[in-house]
């Protein structure tokens, strides 16, 4: 919101206050100004002109001579390619040695053989924005009006002796989107009541708005108000340069004196308007309603609009004439040919009208205000004070009353707090004279009873509601800077980290330790990533607006991030990648508004964890270094209950000979193995190992307590045992029983042998098996020893029909 400091000074006294410091006050009162500028800094010697003469250059075909009256005795020669250059006019003139735009500086020269003394200038050529230049001086000059003293400096005409202030406005304080809302800020911060313009409007009372027009709403809750107002034989021309700079300064660009008036009223109110010409509506009626879906409309940017159910329109009670709040209909915009205005002044759903200014891409200033809200109990003041400018600047008759379909209670809010919830708040002792006076300077009503303070809110303020916007309007005006600086009073209670901090970080450092990378990835993703690994039925969790496709849904898995992880790796010729993640997924249950979130641990293997180098070949990774990995890792957790790993074929997009459940007394809580090739081909990836593991029960699971021991004094014993086995026995199987009949100082099994191939039968395969022995108690006897190897031994042949090699 640019704030034009005239402006204000129109309904404040300002004399004793710089806008710099203005600047500073509302900064530091909750309203950031992002910046001050003034239109003429960096110009100078830039003089209203009076054009003469004008003739024709002898050697161009789009020059022109002009003698111009610049308040000196002489007139001065400058030669001039605008195409709307005419005697008579005044102009702008940049005498030599004057700087425009850019820090451009102006000599005396010679233009095709003749002499030219200065420029005449374009407002571009001051510094303004395309976007603001009226639209008849946008290829050419700008034209001062007749009053305009030759010699004088331009910049008090064109009102670029102003200063700017550039406001940054929350959402949650929209009343500062008008003038009269930041008048009001300001007249609270200084303590000074504004005053505003007594606005009289003299209608016709021989004509009826009956006889011109009718109102209806299909929905109030769509529109809670619309009005129309007719103004009758309005001359389209000019508006005056004092609306025209105004309008300029707040970043608007004039077009004419009907359409601008609605757009300064816009600028003061904040209530936005819509001017109609009434012949082009080809109707006496105005509906108001939802849009038909595909119903056309081309809008005032000539762009045919296709529109849905989503979106409100203005009809004639046939076809839409405009989109409610966001934009007017080019059949029915105000052009010089207008003879009569119907006035439109409306409040309109918010969110509907963000959703239609979103969805075409059509966001101005009007559905901005629309959106964060207006100040309904000056809806039809505003109404009126257009139409009376419509009198003043268009020469037009306003008709006797207003159609309308009015559904708003206006009223003021009552909103209570207390002396001491303040004070307690702010850490101040504020009295409740000064708590009483800090209402009044905001326009406040306010009764102070005992400690009990009743603050009646007006409807310009309507972001207040609650005790808090009280206290922080008490905290505003006082000053921030005048709060005191204090401590919160808290117990002091020793930190620590909980088992589920200590069991991450431990899990971190421990895969970290072992090779691999932690990799954050998004926790949105596609549909169909989502729904890939997943170790639960649950329907995916949407989002209703989406940035993109690509980020539209709560994933259910970490595994499909980590592989886009290394599909970005390799495509980058990274061959050997080792990632982690530990994060949320989501699932969606039907009892439940919010998706159930349960942490997991996961991580992908692909290429070589040690590369070929002068102590050796490396080594690619494969399912037993990535299983030797866990298994490591979940023995650290000194998990209570006993893990298994089950061959697991459920899982169609891991391999189905390759991958195994994770189980902790028969519950599966993840799986491992080998991506399944079809999935690793459309993926674009190598031969690739993951794993993923509900973490939640891991951190739930009962464990062992951490006991500390002395290093076993006593040596301990080994045995080797080879076995001959049928292939389909798996390691578990023959380590469940070692271990059942190993006895009570059996410490380890450790396979260090496969072998299938010469001189081993088929359907049949050889493992080789360390048990190690130790008592911490006592030496070793080598009869108990041997006596236990022997039952296990005898257990493997009976019930797994292993033969003892």
């Amino acid at each position: 919101m640019n704030v034009s400091y005239k402006w204000l000074a129109e309904y404040l006294n300002l004399e004793s206050i710089t806008p710099e410091n203005l600047a500073d006050k509302l900064s530091r009162t909750g309203i950031e100004v992002e910046d001050v500028t003034v239109p003429q800094e960096g110009l100078k010697k830039i003089v209203v002109g009076h054009a003469v003469s004008v003739v024709d250059h002898p050697d161009s075909d789009h020059l022109h001579i002009c003698q111009v009256d610049i308040g000196e005795e002489e007139l001065s020669q400058i030669v001039c390619g605008a195409p709307n250059i005419e005697a008579g006019q005044k102009i702008i003139v940049a005498l030599p040695g004057s700087r425009i735009t850019g820090n451009k500086k102006i000599k005396k020269s010679k233009m095709r053989g003749e002499v030219s003394n200065g420029m005449i200038c374009s407002l571009e050529e001051l510094g303004y924005s395309d976007k603001v230049i009226p639209k008849k001086y946008a290829e050419g000059i700008y034209v001062l009006p007749e009053n305009a003293e030759p010699g004088e400096e331009v910049f008090s005409y064109l009102a670029m002796d102003d200063a700017i202030l550039d406001l940054s406005v929350t959402a949650n304080r929209a009343d500062a989107l008008s003038m009269r809302g930041v008048a009001h800020e300001v007249g609270a911060i200084y303590n000074q009541k504004p005053v505003f313009e007594t606005v009289e409007l003299n209608e016709d009372a021989t004509e009826q708005i009956e006889n011109y027009m009718s109102v209806a709403v299909e929905n109030t809750e769509d529109t809670p108000v619309y009005s129309i107002r007719i103004v009758k034989n309005v001359k389209v021309k000019e508006s005056p340069m004092w609306l025209q700079t105004k309008l300029m300064n707040a970043g608007i660009r004039p077009l004419n004196n009907i359409v601008d008036i609605t757009n300064y009223i816009l600028l003061e109110y904040g209530q936005p308007l819509h001017a109609f010409d009434y012949d082009q509506l080809n109707s006496k009626e105005i509906l108001v309603r939802r849009a038909k879906q595909d119903e056309i409309l081309v809008t005032l940017d000539e762009e045919e609009r296709k529109l849905t159910p989503d979106n409100i329109v203005i009809t004639n009670g046939v076809k839409p004439v405009a989109l409610a709040g966001v934009m007017g209909g080019l059949d029915s915009h105000i052009t010089d040919e207008t003879v009569t205005v119907a006035l439109e002044a409306a409040l309109f759903e918010p969110i509907s009208v963000r959703k239609t200014a979103k969805e075409l891409n059509l966001r101005s200033e009007s559905s901005s205000r629309f959106e964060k809200g207006i100040n309904m109990a000056t809806l039809q003041q505003a109404s009126e004070h257009a139409a009376a400018l419509m009198v003043e600047l268009g020469e037009g008759t306003v008709v006797s009353g207003i159609s309308t379909v009015d559904t708003v209670d206006v009223k003021d809010v009552v909103v209570t707090t207390t002396l001491s919830k303040i004070n307690r708040s702010l850490g101040t002792e504020i009295t409740k004279e000064k708590v009483k006076a800090i209402f009044q300077q905001l326009g406040f009503g306010v009764e102070i009873s005992a400690d009990k303070v009743e603050v009646v809110v007006p409807p310009r303020r309507w972001d207040i509601h609650i005790e808090a916007d009280l206290i922080e309007e008490v905290a505003r005006i006082y000053g921030y800077d005048n709060l005191p600086s204090t401590l919160p009073k808290t117990e002091s209670i020793p930190g620590g980290l909980s088992t589920k901090q200590r069991l991450v970080r431990h899990t971190r450092r421990f895969l970290e330790d072992a090779g691999l990378t932690q990799a954050i990835s998004y926790v949105l993703t596609t549909p169909e990533k989502a729904s890939r690994f997943m170790m639960r039925e649950s329907e995916a969790t949407q989002l209703d607006m989406p940035m993109s496709e690509e980020r539209s849904t709560l994933r259910m898995n970490l595994l499909s991030g980590l592989l886009d992880d290394v599909h970005y790796n390799l495509a980058h010729n990274n061959s050997n990648v080792a990632l982690f993640e530990t994060g949320r997924v989501f699932y969606k249950e039907t009892d439940h508004i919010l998706p159930h979130e349960q942490e997991h641990l996961a991580g992908v293997l692909t290429g070589s964890m040690l590369t070929t180098d002068w102590q050796g070949e490396g080594q690619k990774v494969d399912f037993y270094v990535l299983k030797g990995i866990l298994e490591e890792l979940l023995l650290t957790y000194g998990l209570v209950g006993k893990i298994d790993y089950v061959q697991e074929a459920n899982y169609t997009e891991m391999h189905p000979g390759r991958t195994a459940a994770i189980t902790l007394e028969g519950k599966e809580i993840g799986f491992m193995g080998q991506i399944h090739p079809v999935t690793a081909n459309e993926l674009d990836l190598n031969e690739t190992y993951a794993f993923e593991i509900n973490f939640d029960a891991v951190i739930e699971a009962e464990k062992e307590p951490t006991i500390y021991r002395s290093i076993p004094k006593y040596p301990g014993m080994t045995r080797d045992v080879a076995l001959l086995v049928d292939e389909t026995t798996t390691n578990q199987q023959i380590a469940d029983v070692i271990v059942e009949k190993g006895g009570k100082y059996l410490q380890h099994v450790r396979l260090f042998d496969l072998y299938q191939g010469e001189h081993i039968a088929t359907g049949k395969k050889s493992m080789a098996y360390t048990l190690a022995y130790l008592n911490p108690e006592a030496t070793l006897v080598e009869e108990e020893v041997t006596k236990a190897f022997e039952e296990v031994k005898t257990a493997l042949a009976k019930q797994l029909n292993a033969e003892i090699r």
